[in-house]
């Protein structure tokens, strides 16, 4: 599987799962404390996230890492 894959599924997911909870892109990445236009890269699979970047996503959505990779 070719990287850009992984990082195109896993910025769906956080997409998938931020719109479900009813967070603007730019409210969810205040939440977690990132750059707005850094989290429109990680939903546009443009980003290789950072594992401490990765534990703010899951925190701010309320669910655990194996969670937030599920599926992926």
């Amino acid at each position: 599987m070719a990287e850009s894959d992984i990082l195109e599924r896993f910025g769906e997911r956080v997409r998938k799962l931020r719109k479900k909870q009813g967070y603007s892109q730019e409210d969810f990445a205040h939440a977690c404390e990132l750059d707005r236009s850094y989290m429109g890269g990680i939903e546009r699979g443009e980003r290789n996230v950072a594992l401490r970047n990765l534990q703010r996503i899951a925190e701010t959505l309320g669910i655990t890492l194996s969670q937030l990779m599920k599926g992926i």
